[in-house]
């Protein structure tokens, strides 16, 4: 029996009542009963002395329904008659949908929006590609490209059951930022398909939002993007984590007093998101990294280094950090460590092992649903402790980085996305969260934060502009809907 409820486990339950005084209370205890919480009670008829009610209940589990269910029926006078899995409702015909800007109404709408009218624009696109960030969706649309092989902690599910997650993603752009983004799952996981097909698409787009591709191959994959197209590739579950890390260290370490270059580090789990944050740490000033894959502490002395068996990220990763060649798991080598950030799996470190950390120790255990060591666990050795869930405080979610860095980007027309455009969103989302605020259980701001995205997107263009980024003469403006003409 589960002890957290989540709405992701939320039931709708239709139950057939009596229509008899403390009926519904009775139902109500007997779903409390069975480990759930109640939402919403709503009436749905009233006939032949009975009611209908369909009743929200949340639970910590799938499996626990049938005993919420059970514990209804047991009630004298009560009957299930349906139940609807609200997250599956939810994401029935998909979470998006196209809708017109403009209405067609009469003739003179639909010679203008398509024949003969829509020629003229055309043409003027023909004679000025350029002009295709004015007039049509390019400039203010992401494209938020899949091969479903590492899928949130799902792994490699495919490119049709990661369109769940893509639609997601392109919600969170549209509610967050007002960017446009469209799900594009690609059924291959040969890199050189992928650069392909995204290169053939990149007309339409005036970004790329990489997702959930399996590293190592998402390393090359953006790479390869990056320096194929005049837009920017962005790799969420690298640089959004990244970002996002960042913003929460900087916070952490501001109210623990210590300096990001006299900091000690352990990163463990060494795919995507790891090596990114590793490297926008080292941005920041952080030298003293040590990082732990699955064979252990990554240096240059190690057997798979030196037979040359180690890929190239990995080899990039001993050459720069770890510089005094720590071998060993991670409780071997976490003595002295300042910060400890996980991105790995569930309970990779034992409690006990945090004691060996500096006073003030600074806990990221971003691993879900099951982090590297819980809150719980962590209480007595930690000052600071930060998570990937939405049930703790300090969660550190990409929700913060990626919809205002495209907005951002997109407003400026930026080519790419450049590690200080990385790095001053990490500043401004710090910099939401005022220092008569900061405390030990709230160093980032709320997904939920209004200011969030536009401050990110205001940074981000501030910085393509001044390091030369920004499409000079030829911002698109979005946000402020300015009128456009064709010369």
């Amino acid at each position: 029996m589960s002890t957290t409820p989540s709405a992701q486990f939320s039931l709708t339950i239709r139950v057939q009542i009596a229509d008899q005084p403390g009926m519904l209370g009775r139902v109500a205890s007997a779903i409390g009963e069975a480990g759930a919480t109640i939402g919403a009670v709503d009436l749905v008829a009233l006939e032949n002395g009975r009611t209908v009610r369909d009743i929200t209940a949340i639970s910590g589990d799938q499996a626990d329904w049938q005993r919420i269910t059970a514990a209804i029926d047991g009630v004298d006078g009560a009957h299930v008659l349906e139940t609807t899995d609200r997250t599956f409702q939810l994401h029935l015909g998909g979470k998006i949908e196209q809708h017109n800007k403009s209405p067609l109404r009469t003739r003179d709408d639909l010679s203008m929006a398509y024949t003969p009218g829509v020629a003229r624009v055309c043409m003027a696109i023909h004679d000025d590609p350029d002009k295709a960030f004015q007039y049509t969706i390019k400039r203010n649309t992401v494209a938020v490209v899949s091969d479903g092989s590492a899928v949130l902690g799902l792994g490699d599910i495919g490119p049709a059951a990661a369109m769940p997650v893509m639609e997601g993603k392109a919600v969170l752009f549209k509610e967050f930022a007002g960017v446009d983004a469209f799900p594009i799952c690609l059924d291959t996981q040969d890199p050189d398909e992928i650069v392909a097909i995204v290169k053939a698409i990149a007309p339409t787009f005036g970004g790329i939002n990489l997702e959930d591709i399996s590293a190592p191959r998402c390393f090359e994959i953006e790479d390869r993007l990056q320096a194929a197209l005049e837009i920017p590739v962005f790799h969420d579950d690298q640089h959004g984590t990244a970002v996002v890390t960042l913003a929460a260290l900087m916070n952490a370490a501001k109210l623990t007093d210590r300096r990001l270059d006299e900091l000690r580090v352990l990163v463990v789990g060494l795919g995507a998101a790891g090596v990114a944050v590793t490297k926008i740490l080292q941005a920041a000033g952080v030298h003293d990294i040590i990082g732990c894959d699955s064979r252990g502490a990554v240096h240059t002395d190690r057997a798979d280094y030196r037979d040359g068996s180690m890929n190239a990220i990995k080899r990039w990763y001993a050459e720069t950090t770890n510089p005094d060649r720590r071998d060993g798991r991670p409780a071997d080598v976490i003595d002295g460590a300042d910060l400890f950030v996980g991105l790995s799996g569930a309970r990779v470190l034992p409690r006990e092992a945090l004691a060996r950390m500096r006073k003030d120790a600074i806990v990221f255990a971003m691993a879900n649903p099951t982090p590297e060591v819980t809150p719980e666990e962590a209480a007595p050795y930690v000052r600071i402790m930060a998570t990937g869930r939405s049930d703790y405080p300090n969660q550190i979610n990409n929700v913060l980085a990626f919809p205002g860095i495209f907005r951002g980007a997109l407003d400026v027309r930026a080519g790419r996305i450049t590690e200080a455009m990385k790095t001053a969103a990490a500043r401004a989302i710090a910099g939401i969260v005022a220092d008569d605020e900061l405390r030990e259980d709230y160093i980032v701001p709320s997904v939920f934060n209004r200011d969030v995205a536009p401050a990110v997107a205001a940074a981000v263009a501030a910085e393509a502009r001044r390091g030369g980024e920004a499409h000079a003469g030829n911002e698109v403006g979005y946000a402020s809907g300015a009128a456009l003409h064709v010369a």
